[in-house]
């Protein structure tokens, strides 16, 4: 009876023993997954500027207000994925490395810069694999609801459909404002504040990749069905920008209208 006792004792031990490593273990592969800190998105019918091209009669127009909707169960990402985080889905062989310039960049507390739309997407999916969870690039309806008060539209610019060079002059002098104070190099997270919903840094110098499409819309007298290119994506920032998808390095040029953004980065939504 004893030796039966003995046998259950050390029964109990071990599958206290074992209850002990699994949840260390369980804890140390916790540890290593991403933790993303996230901001719900408001629910709910707004206005806004659209993004895109608009023309009439082949001459560009203001864009106009459309009505936008983000559906409940939304959150986005406090902040960019940074350069450390990155850097980790490219040591998974998820990601591809950045070039030359940007490769050495692995800061914690510094956005990642320097990547595509193909290496944004290629970064939500592994994420999504790690997590578990459902993760992607926002519609640039979801990232103007959350932008919330640093979200800015910019004025009408004057016109005269017998003079193109009135509209061409008040494009070239939005751009020269622009350009005034404007800071180059990424930022610390948090250099730029925080929005009204505790977003960090929207509207800073890193403009966002998203997943709508650029569109070219024809208006006026004779409107026409969008020209849809998904080759070239929104970019949200400081101003609404247009790139093609491949583009890393605004230096090299490609922005559709403009200025380009001064870097080129990225947050993430989650849905329910």
């Amino acid at each position: 009876m004893s030796a039966v006792r003995s046998l259950f004792r050390f029964s109990r031990l071990g599958a206290a023993l074992l209850a002990v490593s699994c949840a260390a273990a369980w804890a140390a592969a916790g540890a290593d997954r991403p933790r993303v800190e996230v901001v719900a998105i408001p629910a709910g019918v707004f206005s806004y500027q659209a993004a895109g091209e608009f023309l009439d009669q082949g001459r560009p127009v203001d864009a106009p207000r459309v009505q936008g909707r983000v559906p409940d169960g939304r959150v986005m990402m406090r902040r960019q994925v940074s350069q450390a985080e990155y850097a980790q889905c490219v040591q998974a062989g998820a990601c591809k490395r950045l070039d030359k310039g940007f490769r050495h960049l692995a800061s914690p507390d510094l956005p990642a810069v320097g990547v595509s739309w193909a290496d944004a997407t290629a970064y939500a999916a592994w994420l999504s694999r790690e997590t578990g969870q459902r993760w992607r690039l926002p519609d640039y309806t979801e990232w103007v609801r959350a932008a919330a008060d640093r979200y800015r539209e910019e004025g009408a610019l004057p016109s005269d459909p017998d003079n193109p060079a009135v509209r061409w002059l008040a494009e070239y002098d939005r751009e020269i404002v622009r350009r005034r104070g404007r800071v180059k190099p990424a930022q610390p997270f948090g250099h730029f504040g925080l929005n009204t919903l505790g977003m960090s840094d929207m509207g800073g110098n890193v403009w966002e990749w998203t997943n709508t499409c650029f569109a070219s819309h024809s208006v006026g007298a004779l409107p026409l069905a969008p020209r849809e290119n998904c080759g070239v994506r929104i970019l949200a920032g400081a101003h609404v920008a247009a790139m093609p998808d491949f583009i890393r390095d605004p230096r090299n040029g490609a922005c559709s209208i403009g200025l380009p953004p001064a870097n080129l980065g990225f947050r993430l939504v989650r849905d329910a």
